[in-house]
């Protein structure tokens, strides 16, 4: 996906980071909707999903979901999804999330999102995102309406 943002810059999304918990899941248990459209949208873009998997239940809540899921260690883990990001190819991601260890990620991605839901947003994520939404949902609304991402980030 190419979003020309006047002013600014070219975006071109080719793969989206998301954080689980308190990004595309409560409690570990994924948001209504999320799935149908990441399984959507999927046909446009890579998804890719890093965890700590904490409630152990990112496998099977995303079983039938187009993405890859990636479980990260206990230890470095914003060290570890931001490497994942630089491997990718930063400058072609967007990622999203909500907790501090998704600072480093949010800063390296092309296009970096923090989400304000029941879980919070930690404020170094915030200070480290482009944009603040209050929804997950508002992001897969940005790819399908990309005006609205150009009317956020323009000059």
């Amino acid at each position: 996906m190419t979003f020309d943002i006047p002013g600014n810059k070219q975006l071109i999304i080719e793969h989206v980071v998301l954080d689980y918990n308190g990004t595309i899941a409560i409690d570990g248990r994924i948001i209504s909707g999320v799935k149908e459209r990441i399984n959507e949208l999927s046909e446009q873009l890579d998804f890719h999903v890093l965890t700590a998997d904490t409630f152990g239940s990112v496998r099977q809540e995303l079983s039938q979901v187009n993405c890859q899921v990636v479980i990260i260690g206990e230890e470095n883990q914003d060290e570890s999804k931001r490497a994942f990001v630089e491997q990718l190819g930063a400058q072609n991601t967007l990622s999203a999330g909500n907790g501090r260890n998704d600072a480093l990620m949010l800063k390296e991605a092309a296009l970096g999102i923090g989400i304000l839901q029941n879980e919070g947003l930690n404020k170094e994520a915030m200070l480290a995102a482009d944009i603040i939404c209050l929804s997950i949902m508002d992001v897969f609304d940005f790819l399908k309406k990309p005006k609205r991402l150009i009317a956020t980030l323009r000059n």
